[in-house]
This record gives C-alpha cells, sequence and structure tokens, in this order.
C-alpha cells in the first residue's frame, strides 16, 4: 500500500486533542524550577502534583530483562551474534527495553561523563539559564517545564544538545562548539567529554542497528545505512531529591519519539518500565546500557518492535543523573519500513514521515505520552484529507 509522505507541517493546523495543552499563559509561566530551593520544601507547587491514577508506586516488582552480551559481536562471532539476535528480538517484539554488557565503551569516559554533569546542574541557576531551550525548541537547559505547561510538571533539569555524525562539515565538534559557544570557555573540557560521549554513543548505535536489522530480517546493513551521519540529541538528566516523591515524577509515562535510546544511568534507582499492564522497576547496572525502542523505529518496524513505556521516580534523599543520547535520523531521510517487512499480510500501519516532522509535533503542538505516534499519524492524515 503506498502512502504518500507529508514532507513539511506548514497547513498541519488541526491537532488531535489531549488532555494536557501547551499554555504559556497560565500561572506556570512564572514559576522556575529552582532545585536548590524546592527539594527542601514540604510543599510542592501544584502543578508538580500529579493525578491520583498517575502518582508513581515505589514498591514495583523489578523487571527481570536480557543482558546482551557484545563482546562476540564486536569481534564477529557468528554464534554469539546469532544470539544476541535472537534476544533482542524476543525482547522488542514484547516491549523494545533491553541492557547491553560489554559493549566496548571506555568506563572512564562513562565516569567522566557523569561527573561532569555536576559541573552544570551545581552552578546557580542565574548561570544555568545562559543555556536556556527557546520556546518550541529541543536544545538548550531546562528547569522542568515550565513556562510550556500548565500542570504535570517533571521533577528534574535537563540540558539537551544536538549531535550530527556527518562526515567532512566545518564544524565537525558540533557538541564541543555549543557547549562552549552557550556556556563559555571555561567550559571547553565539558565540551570535549560529551564530544566525545556522543561519538561513542552514535557507533554504538549504529552496532545495535546492524543486530536490530538481523533480527527483522533484512540484513545488518539496512538500518545501519538508513542512521549514518544520523542527526541525534543528547541530553543530560538532572532529579534533584523531593521531599513528597509520592506526589511527583520525575519524567512523566512516554514512549520516546526517537529511534532507539541510549541510557545510562548512575546507582540511584528510579527507572521505571510498564510490561504486562504494570510498572516494573530496572535496577542500576553501572556496567550496562539501557536500550529502548522509540516510536520512530517502531514505524521503521512497521510495528513488529514496540516503542517502550517508562518513566522516572524521584526520592527524597539522593540526587538521580541519567545520560541519555537519542538515535535519531538524518532531516532528509524518509522513515519507510523495508520491504520485507511488508506484504498482504502485514500491510502499512503507519504513514512515511521524516523525522523534523515528527520532531516539530512534539515541541510545539504535543507533549510526549503513549500515544504520540498514533497522535501524530492522525494529523498526517488529516493533513492529507484536507490537501485534496
Amino acid at each position: 500500500m503506498a502512502i504518500e509522505c507529508i514532507t513539511n507541517t506548514k497547513h498541519m493546523t488541526q491537532l488531535p486533542k489531549q488532555n494536557e495543552v501547551q499554555n504559556e499563559n497560565e500561572e506556570s509561566s512564572s514559576l522556575v524550577f529552582d532545585a536548590s530551593f524546592l527539594k527542601h520544601q514540604l510543599n510542592l507547587p501544584k502543578q508538580f502534583i500529579w493525578p491520583d491514577d498517575e502518582k508513581p508506586c515505589m514498591n514495583v516488582p523489578e523487571l527481570v530483562v536480557p543482558l546482551i552480551d557484545l563482546k562476540g559481536f564486536l569481534s564477529n562471532d557468528p554464534l554469539a551474534t546469532m544470539e544476541a539476535c535472537k534476544l533482542i528480538g524476543e525482547a522488542c517484539e514484547k516491549h523494545g527495553f533491553f541492557l547491553v554488557v560489554n559493549h566496548g565503551i571506555d568506563a572512564k569516559l562513562i565516569e567522566h561523563a557523569h561527573s561532569y554533569m555536576n559541573d552544570f546542574f551545581e552552578i546557580p541557576l542565574s548561570q544555568k539559564q545562559r543555556a536556556q531551550r527557546k520556546t518550541g525548541e529541543h536544545c538548550g537547559y531546562a528547569s522542568s517545564f515550565t513556562g510550556r505547561f500548565s500542570s504535570k510538571l517533571p521533577w528534574k533539569e535537563t540540558l539537551s544538545f544536538q549531535f550530527s555524525d556527518e562526515k567532512n562539515k566545518n564544524s565537525p565538534k558540533i557538541v564541543k562548539d555549543y557547549l562552549c559557544n552557550t556556556l563559555g570557555e571555561d567550559f571547553e573540557q565539558f565540551g570535549d567529554v560529551y564530544q566525545n560521549y556522543c561519538e561513542a554513543m552514535s557507533r554504538l548505535s549504529l552496532g545495535i542497528m546492524e543486530l536490530l536489522g538481523m533480527s527483522l530480517g533484512v540484513g545488518k546493513d539496512c538500518f545501519r545505512d538508513f542512521f549514518e551521519e544520523n542527526k541525534s540529541i543528547m541530553r543530560l538528566n538532572y532529579y534533584p531529591p523531593c521531599q513528597k516523591p509520592d506526589l511527583t515524577l520525575g519524567t512523566g509515562p512516554h514512549c520516546d519519539p526517537t529511534s532507539l535510546t541510549i541510557l545510562h544511568q548512575d546507582q540511584v534507582g528510579g527507572l521505571q518500565v510498564f510490561v504486562d499492564n504494570e510498572w516494573h522497576s530496572i535496577t542500576p547496572n553501572f556496567n550496562a546500557f539501557v536500550v529502548n525502542i522509540g516510536d520512530t523505529f517502531m514505524a521503521l518496524s512497521n510495528g513488529r518492535y514496540k516503542s517502550c513505556l517508562h518513566r522516572a521516580v524521584v526520592n527524597n534523599k539522593t540526587t538521580r543523573k541519567s545520560l541519555a543520547f537519542f538515535l535519531c535520523p538524518k532531516g532528509d531521510k524518509v522513515v519507510s519500513p523495508p520491504s520485507e517487512l511488508v506484504s498482504d499480510l502485514t500491510q502499512r500501519i503507519y504513514p512515511d514521515f521524516t523525522w523534523p516532522m515528527l520532531l516539530e509535533f512534539t515541541q510545539k503542538h504535543y507533549r510526549a505520552d503513549m500515544r504520540t505516534l498514533e497522535a501524530f499519524t492522525k494529523w498526517i492524515q488529516v493533513a492529507e484529507i484536507s490537501s485534496t
């Protein structure tokens, strides 16, 4: 079934309804998430208090997830590669979530990426705001979602920046250049660390894409080639203590709109995944990377692999930190499943689109949740009808 790709969103004005809408004119627009102050408060601002049916459960069962050993795959061992493909395929068809070990990433680089987060998040708020994210953009510093949403605000701070794996460009150190230009030359070493970390995550992502391609039967080069010269997003997550952790969430329930997320947690627990109709905790493993499928790859797999529904809870004692690398295709790549995944019995589920379209949708029109891809699909279909 041929589906036309909508390549811009200029005329896509009819949006799906969502319980939470963007509103910059509510009182939350003047609310500032200053962690140094709020982490001591017993009375939470109402914007951070979640509805009763969405409040976190702290004592949830642990999810037993496969540890995918990449050592054999990285050394071209065919039997080990076959086993890794099998385990990844089973996990992705069920919930889209797995862990990788023996991944080849320098342990010192991971340690530095965690320790350097303090250099930014522990400076005064006024200094962090030099990198303040602008409305409708996805890069920069964000103190919760204050000013963007009026309720169900997450208890966290983030710093996000773009990574590009494009070759032969004038500015090959895009991460370092952005951080130094935004925060000042004092952050040059900070920029070096995250430039190197992003490059390592890109390499790891492409390797995982080979395994995903083989597990789906489309060959190891199919998705690797698609994500070559990726334009991805790196995010530093900082969850300060909260005196009433049973009332709020560090990150609300959502599926990542991106393709693949590679997350590294510190030793403080907080990540939860929704599997078999209940929430499960993920025990931190400093030697492993957490990997989950996002909406864009679910579309690429024609629904075979599941976008992972997850959230983060906070605690009243310890700051939690995590490093999230979101693999995204180059902007001109059309997200369309390989022909091997489409047949008379398995017809197309999602229309063609480009990643910048979905990114704009989540930044300007829709708060990412567990129904983002469904809402985005309906949005495109409305545009197709209105343009005929």
